[in-house]
Order: structure tokens, then C-alpha cells, then sequence
């Protein structure tokens, strides 16, 4: 077993990213010590790695996440598809380099924007996806893909809940008011996100102060220590019964 410290100096991932990969549930760790230390077996490792395979060649984490959970999931199969994927994409990059080193060389006599197109490696992406992606929580993504501008009202719609609950700064954290607000923030992830267990929303709690980005951002929202206050309300709402 490793630390999540020692995973991350292995791997060259932050401890950042790899407690924001528990939030969502994409890389759990196999134990967590009454002390609340996180540990990580072989089998995880092996998880990670897929992971930053895919990472290295763009999938989105909620893409990465459905593929890795599919039950059609073979991880020899997706490592075929992962090398062929890196060789292309390593083809194009030698096509850039090749291109740039000949406009260095030669200076700029006409335009060339084939040598941009991606279209091969997007189609190959495209049907890794689809060989993985035959699940209901998948097909759900791509729908809400597909339906962009309610990603963003949704993000704007989850900054006017932080708005609310930092209307609710002066009330102790397990007052009923701030508790059935943070269970309206556990649905409307559920809703618009991914699937919000206790467990996630825990996880988001403590992301909320540790990450600076999403600390700032809802105090933003709130007002100043709306982060923290909705950290704790979160930590009441996942330890009551």
C-alpha cells in the first residue's frame, strides 16, 4: 500500500489531482486509515495509469471514468487502442515539428493548414469511445454534451446556490435551513453532473478550502468564507444519519 504522498512523487500527479479523482469517483483509494490517510494498492496503480494514458490523449475524466467502469472494459484491449492512439498522435506531432522547421528554414512561401488536421486521431478516439461507451451513464454524457449551453446555465446555476447559502453565513453550519441547502447542492450535482453520493459530496467539501480555484470562486459567489462555511455544513450533512 502507498500514500496518496507517495503516489503522487511515483507518478508525478499532484496530491491535488488525486483527491479531486476521489471527489468524482474516478480513482478511489483502496483503504482510508481512521486518520483519514488515503491508500492506494496495486490494482489502483494500475487504475491511475490508465487514467493518465487517456489524460495524455484528451479524454475528458467523465469520459475516462464511464470507459474505465463499462463492463465491456478489457484493459488489453484499451491499451491496443491507447498505443495506436499515442503512434498517431506522435505521427501528427512529427508533422508539426516537420512543418515548422521548414517555415524556419525557408520562411512562409504559402499557407498549409492540412498538416493542423486531427481528424484521424479524432475518429480513432471516436470509436474507442464507442466501443467502450454502450452503458446508460455514458450515452447520458453525451447528451448532455450535446446540450452545451445547459452545462453552462448549470454552472451558473451552481454559483447561485453558493450565492444562497453565503446568505445563510450567520446561521450555525447544522441549522436545518443550511442543511436542506446543501442537500438541494447534492441533487442538483446529481442532476447535472454525475451521480452525488455522500461519500463524492465529502470529498467535494474539503476540495472546496484545499483547492484554492474552487475556494475563490465561491467566495466569489457567497462572499468572503463561504467556501469554508459550506465545507462544514457539507461535513455535518455526510456524517448525520
Amino acid at each position: 500500500m502507498r500514500t496518496v504522498n507517495e503516489v503522487s512523487k511515483l507518478v508525478g500527479v499532484s496530491v491535488r489531482t488525486l483527491h479531486h479523482y476521489d471527489a468524482i469517483g474516478l480513482l478511489k483509494p483502496t483503504k482510508v486509515t481512521q486518520a483519514g490517510y488515503r491508500l492506494y494498492d496495486d490494482a489502483a496503480l494500475w487504475r491511475l495509469q490508465s487514467i493518465l494514458l487517456f489524460r495524455e490523449l484528451e479524454f475528458p475524466l467523465k469520459e475516462i471514468k464511464t470507459i474505465l467502469n463499462s463492463p465491456n472494459f478489457d484493459t488489453s484491449q484499451a491499451l491496443a487502442q491507447q498505443i495506436e492512439l499515442l503512434e498517431l498522435k506522435h505521427k501528427h506531432i512529427g508533422q508539426l515539428i516537420s512543418f515548422a522547421r521548414e517555415i524556419q528554414k525557408k520562411g512562409v512561401e504559402k499557407m498549409n493548414f492540412q498538416v493542423f488536421d486531427k481528424s484521424e486521431i479524432e475518429q480513432y478516439k471516436a470509436e474507442a469511445k464507442e466501443k467502450w461507451g454502450h452503458t446508460k451513464e455514458y450515452q447520458e454524457y453525451e447528451q448532455r454534451q450535446s446540450e452545451k449551453q445547459g452545462f453552462d446555465d448549470a454552472a451558473m446555476q451552481m454559483m447561485e446556490l453558493f450565492c444562497q447559502l453565503g446568505a445563510l453565513k450567520d446561521l450555525p453550519p447544522a441549522d436545518k435551513a443550511v442543511q436542506e441547502k446543501i442537500g438541494s447542492l447534492q441533487s442538483f450535482i446529481t442532476e447535472n453532473y454525475y451521480t452525488c453520493t455522500k461519500q463524492i459530496m465529502h470529498g467535494l467539501g474539503q476540495m472546496y478550502i484545499q483547492d484554492e480555484r474552487f475556494r475563490k470562486n465561491i467566495d466569489k459567489a457567497g462572499g468572503e468564507g463561504t467556501a469554508e462555511f459550506v465545507s462544514r455544513a457539507i461535513e455535518i450533512y455526510c456524517t448525520k444519519g
